[in-house]
Formats: structure tokens, C-alpha cells, sequence
């Protein structure tokens, strides 16, 4: 299983595939790379594509610190240095794309070209009432209350409908991943802390934001936000999706993402 040592001594496992110019792919606050699903197979053919489960979830080490944005992307910023790259490719979805912020702003010498897909550059009181209310399902509830309630806001109604069995068992997979709901709190919390707006000007890389429509949990004005803050970003809007749109339209999604990455 490869894992990376971070300073600290905690582990984040990571996967390489593919060839070609290098692609960080990051996923969102469950933090397990294998959200991605076929995505990344697909990315692989034409990008090496690097994917990591983050800190506090999936295979890496469940540490229980106080977790915040920063902290995040600093993980995956000694993982890049880690393996030898001067410069990336970064998509990061949801809290991979507050990540992918942290990193133009801060290492702007780091991220070649930045896709930004369903995420915000600060929250708003949509957002943490959303994450109020998944934070006292987890304590009250427990993880699968959390999980469930989870699926109903990343996914589109008829996505839910058509793959209630998948859903199921993901379920019962990801209960693995929060085995400690201290870890889940405190990462959302990090997210709903996370602020970069007065500072977006100063990315440099070429941006692209992507959502759905439709997305309930990271609603359309705030990609409309991210592209009026960063100077020269663009956007690309599906018309349906949900929160997990990269899963309903794949093809799309990646379609459009390797155009924007692979421009001269």
C-alpha cells in the first residue's frame, strides 16, 4: 500500500497512474480518493494522474488534530514535493477545491492550471446551516444517519433513484472512513471556517470553475463568485448533477477539464 510520511509522522496513502503532465485529483470532505470512481482510470490515458485520500480519512492516518484548510493543503503540498514535481495540475471538488485556493494563493509557483469544481471561496449561512445540520446528525445519530443524510444533499434525486444499491453499499464502506466522528467534526468545521476571497486576486494560474446547476450543497453563486474574484477564470455550468456531478456526468466532466488543461 503506498503511503507517503508526512512531517509529522502521519501517513497519507496515495495511488500514481497514467502518463503524461501531472494531475493532482482531490476529492471533497470525505477525503477518499476512490470518489472518483472511473474517473480517474479515464484521466489516466492522457494525464499521470496522482490521487490521495486526505489526512483523518480513507487509508491515510486518522489523526486526531485540529484539521483546517491550510493544514489540508499543506498535506498535499509535502506530497507533492514528495514525488518530485516542480508543478501540477490541480482539480480539486468541493474541499479540494478550497485546497487548490490555499495553494495558487500561497505556492502559486506550484499549480500550473487550476480547475475548482463545486467548491466556494467563503461559506455563507446556506452553507454552515447545511453543516450544522450534518454535525449534530454524526453526534446524535452516528455515521450512518450522517452518511445517509449525506447522499440526499450531494446527489441528484433521479441519480438516487437509479442507484440506491450502490449508494447502500458505499455506505456501508465509507462507515469505515469515519470511524472516529471527532475527525469528521473537525474537518467540517475547517470547511466552514475556510475564507480566501480577499485574497483570490492574487492566483496566477489559469482557472477553471465547474458545477451543476443544481447543486445543493455548493450552490451556483458561489462558483459565479469564485470566477468574478480570480482574474482571468472562467466557468463551466452543467445543467444538472447535483453536488456530485463528476460521478453523474463523467464523461462531461472530463471532457471539458482536459480541453481547459491541455491548452497551449
Amino acid at each position: 500500500m503506498p503511503l507517503f510520511k508526512l512531517r509529522d509522522g502521519a501517513d497519507l496513502y496515495y495511488e500514481q497512474l497514467g502518463s503524461g503532465p501531472p494531475l493532482f485529483l482531490v476529492p471533497g470532505l470525505g477525503g477518499d480518493s476512490r470518489w472518483w470512481g472511473e474517473n480517474v482510470a479515464e484521466l489516466a490515458r492522457r494525464f499521470t494522474v496522482v490521487v490521495h485520500d486526505h489526512r483523518g480519512t480513507g487509508r491515510s492516518s486518522l489523526s486526531r488534530i485540529t484539521y483546517s484548510v491550510g493544514q489540508m493543503a499543506d498535506d498535499a503540498l509535502q506530497l507533492i514535493e514528495g514525488l518530485g514535481y516542480d508543478q501540477v495540475h490541480w482539480c480539486g471538488h468541493s474541499t479540494g477545491g478550497a485546497m487548490g485556493q490555499v495553494l495558487a494563493i500561497e505556492h502559486p509557483e506550484r499549480v500550473d492550471r487550476l480547475v475548482l469544481s463545486a467548491t466556494w471561496a467563503k461559506t455563507d449561512a446556506f452553507f454552515r446551516r447545511l453543516f450544522e445540520v450534518r454535525s449534530l446528525l454524526l453526534r446524535e445519530l452516528g455515521p450512518a444517519a450522517y452518511l445517509k443524510s449525506s447522499a440526499l444533499a450531494l446527489n441528484m434525486p433521479s441519480w438516487i433513484r437509479d442507484h440506491d444499491a450502490d449508494l447502500v453499499a458505499a455506505e456501508v464502506k465509507a462507515q469505515e472512513t469515519i470511524p472516529i466522528p471527532e475527525i469528521v467534526l473537525s474537518r467540517i468545521a475547517a470547511i466552514v471556517a475556510h475564507d480566501r476571497r480577499e485574497q483570490l486576486q492574487k492566483v496566477q494560474a489559469p482557472t477553471l470553475a465547474i458545477c451543476a446547476r443544481d447543486d445543493m450543497v455548493t450552490p451556483l453563486y458561489f462558483t459565479e463568485e469564485l470566477v468574478r474574484l480570480i482574474p482571468g477564470a472562467r466557468a463551466y455550468v452543467l445543467p444538472d448533477g447535483g453536488h456530485a456531478y463528476p460521478n453523474v456526468h463523467g464523461g462531461e466532466f472530463r471532457r471539458v477539464m482536459t480541453s481547459f488543461l491541455l491548452e497551449s
